[in-house]
């Protein structure tokens, strides 16, 4: 029982009294800390994603994020998420490779990949989000709370790990070792070219990724949204190193990497459609790119919320328009539901993550509003969100523990009484 989580759920209750909203917070809210969270005798705590027993970088970070907005204020959640962020740390220092982890060396396995596999890891698909959004917890947590002690000698270790991958990645073609093929599996389960991947243009900045954060191959290896979230953790690695570590020479890559990518990003990345400028999902700096959208963190709809630009930014208004309609592939309009869904769920299935964060991004209360009682009214009849829902069919949907989507739910309703995070320097 954690003091701050239950004054919080009572305060939505006094907001909400008697509504199905305040239930279903309150059973989202107490989720995550009484069903996913396991504390190790080291301290760090391992936390499953929910109906797969295995921990993911991103998907970790993104469920403790509604509780952030109390780590100063409650000193027992504090030291949950400072456990958080150390196994998060340690397992990158395991593998800075791989995107989802067991909690002990027991070999389990998604599939029997060809990678470098180890008996920690869950799955070994490269993700670049993965290493972003452990760095993201790390400064937002210091940032609230105050704390440091989070800061260890294995998390810079990590680090270095970290910027050796990324650096790498940014000349893919000629420089990475990393392979990843799934035996008899279609893309994008598998990477092309005999585990290599996508071809990209080498040296323009960008970052390669293998995979999107739902866990399918790219189309084209440098992934915008990622790219975007890249360009703004290094901002605050930069400050970690100058005010925690006090290391210039790190502070200064950091940055570097920063400038680089924000520059590619604009550069390479931005679409010129019929006089409309778009920003690309996905491109391959030869010429191809994707437009579309998908639900999954880092989105080109979560731009803003992830803190790379404001809502007003041109180029992100006209890209706001065009993946909320059928320009996108993989937005949906049907009985129930319209939103974004993914090619990682059936055709036609709009995901509570999208429609979240479509609050989250938006300046007008009645429209978070929309969005919260839209979720709520298709929770069908669980208490819960679920990955994605059937636009025709609410009855109808994937996943029904999914943390990450539970989480997402929380921090639109805290949003919209007034209590979010501040992405941005």
């Amino acid at each position: 029982m954690y003091q701050s989580v239950e004054e919080t759920i009572r305060m939505v209750n006094d907001k909400f009294p008697g509504q199905q909203i305040s239930q279903i917070f309150a059973n989202c809210f107490r989720d995550t800390l009484d069903k996913t969270i396991k504390k190790e005798p080291d301290g760090s705590s391992f936390v499953i994603t929910g109906d797969i027993p295995a921990m993911w970088l991103r998907d970790s970070t993104c469920q403790m994020r509604p509780y952030l907005m109390l780590a100063d204020r409650d000193e027992a959640l504090a030291d949950v998420i400072e456990g958080v962020i150390r196994r998060q740390f340690y397992c990158i220092n395991r593998d800075p490779y791989a995107n989802a982890f067991n909690e002990t060396d027991n070999g389990n396995c998604y599939m029997h990949d060809r990678t470098d596999m180890k008996p920690i890891l869950w799955e070994r698909k490269y993700e670049l989000d993965s290493l972003c959004f452990p760095i993201q917890l790390s400064w937002m947590f210091w940032k609230i709370s105050s704390r440091t002690s989070h800061f260890t000698g294995e998390w810079r270790t990590a680090i270095d790990k970290i910027m050796t991958v990324l650096e790498t990645e940014q000349y893919h073609e000629s420089r990475s070792d990393y392979r990843f093929q799934r035996p008899e599996h279609p893309f994008p389960d598998t990477l092309s070219r005999d585990g290599k991947g996508a071809l990209v243009k080498e040296g323009i900045g960008l970052v390669w990724s293998g995979f999107r954060p739902s866990d399918d191959a790219c189309t084209y290896g440098y992934l915008i949204p990622s790219n975007m979230l890249l360009s703004v953790v290094m901002e605050y690695l930069a400050e970690i190193a100058d005010q925690i570590y006090h290391d210039s020479e790190l502070s200064s890559r950091a940055l570097q990497l920063s400038r680089q990518v924000r520059s590619a990003i604009e550069k390479e990345g931005v679409i010129d459609f019929y006089g409309d400028k778009f920003y690309a999902y996905e491109i391959d700096g030869f010429g191809q790119y994707l437009l579309m959208d998908d639900s999954n963190l880092p989105s080109l709809l979560a731009a803003p919320y992830i803190g790379y630009c404001s809502t007003d930014h041109p180029i992100y208004r006209s890209t706001k328009n065009a993946i909320l309609s059928e320009r996108n592939p993989y937005y949906y309009s049907g009985k129930c539901l319209t939103g974004i869904g993914s090619p990682h769920t059936p055709a036609g299935y709009v995901w509570d993550i999208s429609l979240a964060m479509q609050g989250l991004v938006c300046n007008d209360p009645e429209e978070k509003l929309r969005k919260i009682n839209e979720m709520t009214a298709h929770d069908a009849g669980t208490g819960y969100m679920h990955e994605s829902i059937n636009c025709n069919d609410s009855s109808d949907y994937t996943r029904s523990w999914f943390s990450w989507a539970n989480a997402m739910y929380c921090e639109l309703v805290l949003d919209y009484l007034g209590i979010s995070l501040n992405p941005r320097p």
